[in-house]
């Protein structure tokens, strides 16, 4: 049997006959330096290219008693979408919205983040061109990328193939933690309108849109004003800072990131026992984009609902006494948001959170 030759015509094996180029990813790590250079903090020592990312925490000593945060997770099958429109550099925004909104829930300041960029085939534009979504991610997040790993799997991916997946850390001051223990009945539930899907429940978006209706990414939809692919790829919006501005001027006691499972399952998971959350539907009206997903795939209202954020990407619970306070601080920062419900006493309801009546038409 003949031996197998590699791509510089020697005999035996290689990393480059296995599929994987060094040099690719080099090329990729000095795209990706003048992203990353934007996405920085005082407190960030070193650069691009070491084995780890340094952060000063001599700056956590203005803390009395500082409490780390740390989250870390992906965008799900949106980076489908993002890899047959062969757009790159949005899918980034989704990434860290999906790790720093996290963080900001329990009023953590979100610090620094890492990457992990999985491919079948390193094309270094393209890698550079996620890594400048990560970056523009952070500055808006308020937060320092201080480093990151690209793989390359080949055979394990298709050559346009990739994931993505980041973690971040953030601090609170131990008085100011936020949650469940601080929410009373009479709060009110503030809600904060998403941009569009964000990052959860591609995969019954996918196959209903695309698989099953058989539409184009390339097809223009008159209720999105632009096509398909464009809304499908629409980054999910950050809060962080604006929660983090909301907690400076009024009084909070939770913050819920609506992800996957939906609006009142992820509510209730900081509403404590024996209170209850109500939210009703007729306070805002869902973007075109639930409505085709539903319509398109007659998938039920409740099915919806624990899958999609139906238009709400982040609630803050607040007394209700603060609600023009926090509404306030939230127009003066552009955020869209709205007093969509209140906290009950639990009474017979089994669930800590529910959502109540018909969407405005």
């Amino acid at each position: 049997m003949s031996p197998v030759s590699d791509q510089s015509g020697t005999n035996g094996a290689s990393y480059a006959a296995a599929g994987v180029d060094i040099e690719a990813g080099d090329r990729a790590v000095e795209l990706m330096k003048e992203w990353v250079k934007k996405a920085q903090r005082p407190e960030v020592l070193g650069g691009l290219g070491g084995f780890a990312g340094l952060f000063d925490a001599s700056a956590l000593k203005r803390y009395e008693r500082p409490l780390l945060a740390s989250a870390t997770d992906g965008v799900g099958t949106k980076v489908d979408i993002a890899r047959r429109m062969g757009v790159y550099d949005t899918i980034g925004h989704d990434l860290v919205a999906m790790v720093m909104d996290d963080i900001v829930v329990c009023g953590a300041e979100p610090l620094f983040m890492t990457d992990y960029i999985c491919v079948g085939k390193v094309h270094p534009e393209r890698v550079a061109s996620i890594v400048k979504g990560i970056a523009e991610g952070c500055v808006l997040a308020g937060c320092a990328l201080v480093g990151g790993e690209t793989a390359e799997h080949p055979g394990l991916l298709g050559e346009d193939d990739f994931d993505v997946a980041g973690a971040g850390t953030g601090v609170v001051e131990a008085d100011r933690l936020l949650g469940a223990d601080r929410i009373r009945t009479g709060d009110a539930v503030i809600a904060m309108a998403a941009s569009g899907l964000h990052s959860n429940g591609y995969s019954l978006v996918r196959h209903v849109l695309l698989n099953q209706a058989g539409l184009a990414l390339d097809a223009r939809i008159e209720e999105f004003g632009r096509t398909l692919g464009e809304e499908l790829l629409e980054p999910t919006k950050i809060y962080s800072l604006d929660c983090l501005a909301l907690t400076r001027t009024t009084e909070v006691h939770a913050f819920s990131h609506i992800t996957g499972g939906g609006l009142a399952a992820n509510l209730a998971r900081v509403i404590p026992d024996g209170l209850h959350a109500i939210v009703d539907r007729s306070t805002w009206t869902p973007a075109p984009v639930f409505d085709l997903v539903g319509r398109t795939g007659r998938v039920e209202r409740l099915e919806l609902e624990k899958t999609l954020n139906m238009g709400v990407g982040m609630m803050a619970i607040v007394p209700s006494e603060s609600a023009d306070a926090a509404l306030a601080t939230l127009a003066d920062r552009g955020v869209d948001a709205w007093v969509a419900g209140e906290i009950t006493d639990r009474g017979e309801h089994t669930t800590g959170a529910e959502l109540v009546g018909d969407y405005a038409v």
